[in-house]
């Protein structure tokens, strides 16, 4: 089966099923299209009318209220979920048994994420980047592209974790989201955490490859799988943390019911294909957490743009330069030194 291009599956195919598959696949693409941009044009709507209603001066006050001691722990909670971004590659590079040392693993993860995160069209950014620093490694373009389906895989399973487990310990906080009956929801989660266990039985089975856009890929085992929810789980929450420590001192919200929040806002913005999500997750945020005032509210949210995206976006570009000047310098020097002869 491995042998076997996808070009000819699709040669064996009858061509009027193959049209119809291709007439399918449009079909889909229209309607996702269609769907991305109809929450970024309702966010984009709400946020507008949310920002004409800000009285300035009180957001600049809610700003200047926020304490350095929660901009440092915001800024330790980031550099919590940026770590476990890191540890997506690493598990990814053992699955499929590449070694790269890990400061060139840490490089390629942290910058491909911060500036995917900041730009938006992961694939075409961050995936930019991992090929151009992993290429150093004797990576191929295929490999490349097998570790970031991996590496994406850490992400949406501790997504989904995280989600069901919310929507189980709180379904009701959550209806305030989706606008779902609580049992609907309670029902979500349990289906979501079934879901995540037939996923783990399946991985102790053995037998894991799939075909992905002609590639064939091996999943990761059972233990490696608990690693990847283990680290998917660590990233969202402490991203979730950042925010949660930016609230306006006071809030009453438990951590566990905002992580769930956090999350839900989070796959918002990833619907919308907005870079960083950015509308769709500020307007879910306002509408769904509790805050003295929208201006509190919006002041913690520039602030998270600003420690959590911002910030990292500018350090990533500064190493990406300093990695290319370091590379360079040997024959840079050399070409300085034959000058001076």
């Amino acid at each position: 089966m491995d042998d076997i291009s996808p070009n000819k599956i699709l040669d064996d195919e009858p061509e009027g099923h193959a049209e119809a598959s291709l007439g399918r696949q449009r079909r889909l693409h229209l309607v996702a299209t269609a769907f991305s941009l109809s929450i970024l044009a309702l966010s984009i709507f709400v946020l507008a009318r949310t920002f004409a209603a800000v009285r300035w001066w009180d957001l600049r006050q809610a700003l200047a209220a926020t304490g350095w001691d929660q901009i440092a722990l915001a800024g330790f909670f980031s550099c919590v979920s940026y770590a476990a971004l890191t540890g997506y590659d690493a598990l990814a590079l053992r699955q499929l048994a590449l070694r790269v040392p890990f400061g060139r693993t840490a490089l390629a993860s942290f910058t491909s994420y911060a500036i995917s995160f900041t730009l938006g069209f992961p694939l075409i950014t961050g995936g930019t980047v991992r090929y151009w620093i992993y290429s150093q490694s004797g990576l191929t373009a295929g490999k490349v592209a097998s570790l970031t389906i991996v590496a994406g895989l850490t992400f949406w399973l501790g997504m989904a974790l995280v989600i069901g487990v919310s929507l189980l310990a709180d379904p009701a906080g959550l209806a305030d989201i989706d606008h779902l009956k609580v049992w609907v929801n309670t029902l979500i989660g349990a289906g979501i955490l079934l879901a995540i266990a037939v996923w783990l039985y399946w991985g102790a089975r053995g037998q894991r490859r799939i075909r992905v856009k002609g590639m064939s890929l091996e999943l990761p085992g059972f233990w490696l799988t608990l690693g990847q929810m283990a680290l998917g789980v660590v990233d969202v929450c402490a991203a979730a943390a950042v925010l949660f420590a930016l609230l306006p001192r006071g809030s009453a919200l438990s951590f566990l019911d905002f992580a769930g929040t956090y999350a839900f806002a989070c796959l918002i913005g990833i619907a919308s294909n907005a870079p960083g999500g950015i509308g769709a997750f500020e307007v879910t945020m306002l509408k769904s957490t509790p805050a003295p005032s929208p201006e509190a509210m919006l002041a913690s949210l520039l602030m998270f743009r600003a420690i959590y995206y911002l910030i990292p976006f500018v350090l990533a570009m500064a190493m990406l330069g300093a990695h290319e000047i370091m590379k360079r310098w040997p024959s840079l020097r050399a070409d300085m030194s034959k000058g001076g002869d």
